[in-house]
């Protein structure tokens, strides 16, 4: 067999990636050669190949899920939110400009014919492309020069699934919705519909699907119940944001950013139990936290006013010289420093700016980002936050458009072998930390000896045994939701989709 599927949604958030992500594993255990495609993917998590190419984080996740390894040519526009109304526009996973909203849609007619050939350079390697549409088909004022929806499914002459998420309400009316806002040649293309994130009782939901099936004249493929799975969040519309978790263990809180970036380095320490992970956008939410993390940011310069204007300043200080542990990642770890220097307007139109002071650092903004997969270890130890940690192997990859200069009296804590540097910075109490590195958290054994060490901080019972990689961890996470949409969705009919494929 040779073909695609490609999923659409009734709007952003419905599922679209997870189940993409369920179908790539789902061909892959069945045998099939298979890969993810998304033609244009605006979002704020990204990754790094191992060419130093920077894509969307959905599309790779969809890879693993695949069996393969993650490639740029799976997503080669990705647009990364710098303002509300503009974007730095990576083209082929490497950055072609900051552009207006208005400025990327006159530009985008130009990039039909690289999405085109790039698919189909995908297509005659694989035997099924799982595509991923953005957002919704029937945003008609964006349908001319259309590349990422109906526009790709014509181009990829590819049969489409529509998903709609019953959880936020009114799934009816928007999958009826969509399909009669559709063109009569697209709406040809739409083989069948999947309602996600369903909770209940399907028997009670049964006369809706018969009825909606008449009216728009096209099958119900499945009704998925909603799923918890530990997997990426492809954007900032992620529920992580809004969880409030109780309980006795260890509170590690990020601060919530409003452009935050790659989140999704958090990830790993939703698997521990006894971790109380949550995301906080004001200073009396710190809930005496054991740690506070600032995560990595698309407009840090922005972010750092967000910050000052919040009245977090203070805030942090204090608990930084009271001796919590607060963690700067990418961006936060330039928040952390004494002072931004932007004299290319890389992300601001400001020129300088203070940072927290926390660090004995300063930044510079570049004209060009690091992009790249990095390996070393741990060179840093003391006997409170990083006891018996000095030696611990250490990989991730660099996604930064600042350069950061330490101080004399900073620590470094990363000794990169794979290409001879120093890493990140650690204060002379050690209780101040920051690093470049994303994925820093996924090194499970480092991760484990930090948490021990906080865990025996606060009379709490170290976890002893073998660490589980977190390679095993995310299979069985794409296993179990693979079984899931196996059990709630006639993959019978899909394969059928595919083979028949549609005449355009």
């Amino acid at each position: 067999m040779r073909g695609s599927i490609m999923l659409q949604g009734t709007a952003s958030s419905v599922g679209k990636s997870l189940l993409a992500a369920a179908f790539c594993r789902i061909f892959y255990q069945d045998g099939y050669k298979v890969a993810p495609f998304k033609a244009q993917n605006m979002a704020l998590n990204s990754f790094i190949t191992k060419d130093g190419f920077e894509m969307g984080r959905a599309q790779v996740f969809q890879a693993e899920a695949a069996g393969i390894e993650p490639r740029v040519e799976m997503n080669p526009i990705l647009l990364k939110p710098t303002t509300d109304v503009g974007a730095q526009v990576i083209i082929k996973g490497k950055v072609a400009s900051n552009m207006l909203a208005s400025e990327y849609f006159r530009y985008k007619s130009e990039l039909k014919e690289m999405v085109k050939e790039t698919y189909k350079k995908l297509a005659e390697e694989f035997e099924i492309i799982v595509i991923e549409g953005a957002g919704s088909p029937a945003e008609i004022n964006l349908k001319s020069d259309d590349i990422v929806n109906m526009g790709m499914a014509k181009m990829a002459k590819s049969p489409v699934i529509l998903i709609g998420d019953i959880d936020r309400g009114g799934v009816f009316a928007s999958l009826y919705g969509t399909i009669m806002l559709l063109e009569p040649e697209e709406r040809a293309l739409v083989k069948g519909v999947i309602i996600n994130k369903f909770r209940g009782d399907v028997k009670l939901l049964e006369p809706g699907l018969k009825q909606l099936e008449k009216l728009i004249n096209v099958p119900v493929l499945g009704v998925v119940p909603y799923i918890n799975v530990q997997i990426d969040d492809e954007d900032s519309v992620t529920e992580r944001f809004q969880r409030r978790q109780k309980g006795e263990g260890i509170k590690i809180q990020v601060i919530l950013l409003p452009y935050i970036s790659n989140f999704t380095d958090f990830t790993p320490l939703e698997m521990e139990e006894d971790v109380i992970l949550s995301y906080v956008r004001r200073p009396e939410e710190l809930d005496e936290p054991d740690m506070v993390i600032i995560p990595g940011s698309k407009n840090t310069l922005n972010d750092r006013l967000y910050l000052q204007r919040m009245g977090w300043d203070g805030v942090l200080r204090k608990y930084a010289h009271s001796g919590g542990l607060l963690m700067g990642i990418c961006g936060g770890y330039q928040i952390l420093g004494k002072m931004f220097y932007d004299p290319h307007g890389a992300e601001s139109s400001l020129r300088s700016l203070p940072g927290l002071g926390l660090l004995q650092a300063e930044t510079e903004m570049a004209k060009e980002k690091t992009t790249r997969q990095i390996k070393g270890i741990w060179a840093y130890e003391d006997n409170r936050y990083f006891a018996k940690m000095k030696g611990i192997p250490i990989s991730g990859y660099e996604i930064h458009m600042g350069q950061t200069i330490l101080g004399e009296e900073v620590l470094r804590p990363i000794y990169l072998d794979s290409i001879d540097e120093w890493e990140g910075g650690v204060n002379k109490n050690g209780n101040i930390v920051g690093t470049y590195l994303h994925g820093i958290f996924e090194n499970l054994n480092w991760t484990r000896q930090l948490l021990n060490n906080l865990r025996r901080l606060k009379g709490m019972k170290e976890k002893k045994g073998p660490v589980q990689s977190y390679w095993d961890f995310k299979e069985a996470e794409y296993n179990r939701l693979a079984q899931h949409v196996r059990n709630h969705v006639n993959i019978e009919r899909i394969y059928q989709i595919i083979a028949e494929g549609v005449n355009l």
